[in-house]
C-alpha cells in the first residue's frame, strides 16, 4: 500500500493564559490550528469565560480545540455543585450558562474526555486529517476541579483510542515537562504508560508553569524485559528565547528531523484454532469514528471561525471513549504483556498496542503554558511565554 499524501499542517499551542488575552501578554502567530489545554480562567466565571471564548473565537484558526483546566471551575458540573460556594459565594455562578458558552460557539471545538477526527477542509489550508483526543482531568492537588486520584488514574487513561494522532491533556505525563519550581514531577505515570501504548504523534499539556517547553521522546518498542520503557527524550532549545522569533518546533520532512512516527493504525484479533488454543490474527483497519458528513447535525459541524475574511469548515466526528477500538474485547487482552516490548505474533508482547503499529516510534511531547510563574508569582510579578508553534506532515484527507 503507498504511503498516503502528506502535507505540513501548522499548530499553535497554548495553556493555563489564566485570563490573559493576544495583544497583551503574548501574541498568536499564524496557523491552521489553535489548540488551548486548559486553565483559561483563574476561577472559571461566567465573565473570565466569556472573555476567553470572544478572544478565542475572533482568532483567525481554521480550527480551534480547547480543554478545561483545573482552574476552569464552573466547566465541572460536579465539583461546582460541592465547592462553589468557596469560591463565589457572593455571586455563585451558574454552570449551565457557562458551559452553554462553548457548546453555542460555532468556531470552538471543546472536548470533554473524548475523542474527535478533525478535517480541514479550507481550500486555502493545508487539507489534512488527524484524530486527537480531549481531556480536562489531572491528579487531585487542593480544592480543584476536574481531578482523579491515583487509584482511578489507569482506568482513565487506558480508555483513550490508540487510533489518536494527538493527545491533549491538562496534566502532563510523569517525568515529561512537569518538574515544578520545587524540583517534584508533578505529572501522572499513568499517562505516561498509556502514551507508551498509543504513541501519538502530538503530547499537547500545561498544568504545571514551570514546565513549559518540548522533548522528542523516543519509545523502545523493542525490550521484552521493562515495560513501558523509553528509548531517549531529546529537549527542545526554544529558537524564541529572549528575542523576537517564533517558538517553533518543526518536525516537518522540510525542516529536516522528521518525526518518527507514521500514525499507522493495526488491528488484531484473536482466532481460535483447532485444539481450541488462541493465536493472533492481523485483520484491515477500518475506521470506528466515520468523518462528519453534509447530514452531521449542527452540535458537529463546527464553522471554524467567525473572522470575515476565513469562510472555513472544520468537519468533526466525536466518538464514545472506548478500550475496544481495535475490535479486540479488553478481557482479552493479558494484563502480564501491557507495556511490554517486542515483535508481534509474539504473544509475549503488548499485541494491541504493537501491530501493525512499529511505525508509531516518536512522539513529539509539549507543555505549552503561557503563565510562565505561579502563584503568588513572586518578585517581578507575573511572568508570561511565548506559544509554541508546531510545524508536523499529516495525512492529507482528499487525495
Amino acid at each position: 500500500m503507498a504511503a498516503p499524501t502528506t502535507r505540513r499542517t501548522r499548530f499553535v499551542c497554548i495553556s493555563d493564559t489564566h485570563n490573559a488575552a493576544p495583544g497583551g501578554p503574548f501574541k498568536l502567530p499564524k496557523g491552521d490550528v489553535l489548540i488551548h489545554a486548559g486553565d483559561m480562567t483563574n476561577q472559571g466565571s461566567f465573565k473570565e469565560l466569556q472573555r476567553a471564548v470572544n478572544w478565542i473565537e475572533e482568532a483567525d484558526f481554521e480550527c480551534k480545540l480547547i480543554i478545561a483546566g483545573n482552574h476552569d471551575i464552573t466547566l465541572d458540573s460536579d465539583f461546582y455543585s460541592q465547592y462553589g460556594q468557596y469560591f463565589h459565594n457572593q455571586d455563585l455562578q451558574d454552570p449551565e450558562k457557562c458551559q452553554e458558552l462553548f457548546t453555542n460557539s460555532s468556531s470552538i471545538t471543546w472536548l470533554r474526555h473524548e475523542a474527535a477526527v478533525v478535517r480541514l477542509t479550507s481550500p486555502d489550508g493545508p487539507r489534512t486529517t488527524f484524530r486527537i483526543f480531549g481531556s480536562p482531568l489531572s491528579p487531585t492537588n487542593g480544592m480543584w476541579a476536574f481531578g482523579y486520584g491515583l487509584e482511578e488514574a489507569h482506568n482513565i487513561w487506558d480508555r483513550i483510542p490508540l487510533d489518536s494522532d494527538i493527545v491533549l491533556t491538562h496534566t502532563p505525563a510523569k517525568y515529561h515537562r512537569d518538574e515544578t519550581s520545587t524540583r517534584r514531577a508533578a505529572g501522572c505515570e499513568a499517562l505516561r504508560t498509556a502514551l507508551w501504548r498509543i504513541r501519538p504523534r502530538l503530547a499537547i499539556c500545561g498544568h504545571v508553569h514551570e514546565g513549559r517547553g518540548v522533548e522528542r521522546v523516543l519509545w523502545d518498542l523493542d525490550n521484552p524485559n521493562i515495560k513501558f520503557k523509553e528509548a531517549s527524550a531529546e529537549p527542545w532549545v526554544d529558537p524564541g528565547l529572549g528575542n523576537k522569533k517564533m517558538s517553533l518546533v518543526d518536525l516537518s520532512v522540510r525542516g529536516g528531523s522528521p518525526l518518527k512516527n507514521d500514525g499507522s493504525i493495526g488491528t488484531w484479533r484473536l482466532e481460535r484454532d483447532e485444539d481450541g488454543s488462541q493465536r493472533p490474527s492481523f485483520v484491515p483497519y477500518h475506521p470506528t469514528m466515520p468523518m462528519a458528513d453534509a447530514s452531521t447535525p449542527k452540535s458537529r459541524k463546527r464553522t471554524a471561525s467567525r473572522s470575515p475574511h476565513r469562510q472555513n469548515v472544520v468537519e468533526r466526528a466525536l466518538s464514545c471513549v472506548a478500550t475496544g477500538l481495535l475490535a479486540v474485547p479488553p478481557e482479552a487482552l493479558p494484563l502480564a504483556t501491557l507495556g511490554q516490548g517486542g515483535l508481534p505474533p509474539s504473544k509475549r508482547c503488548d499485541l494491541e498496542a504493537l501491530s501493525g503499529r512499529i511505525g508509531r516510534r516518536e512522539t513529539c511531547i509539549i507543555n505549552a503554558a503561557i503563565m510562565a510563574s505561579s502563584y503568588p508569582h513572586g518578585v517581578g510579578g507575573k511572568k508570561y511565554n511565548k506559544p509554541i508553534v508546531v510545524d508536523i506532515d499529516l495525512p492529507v484527507w482528499d487525495e
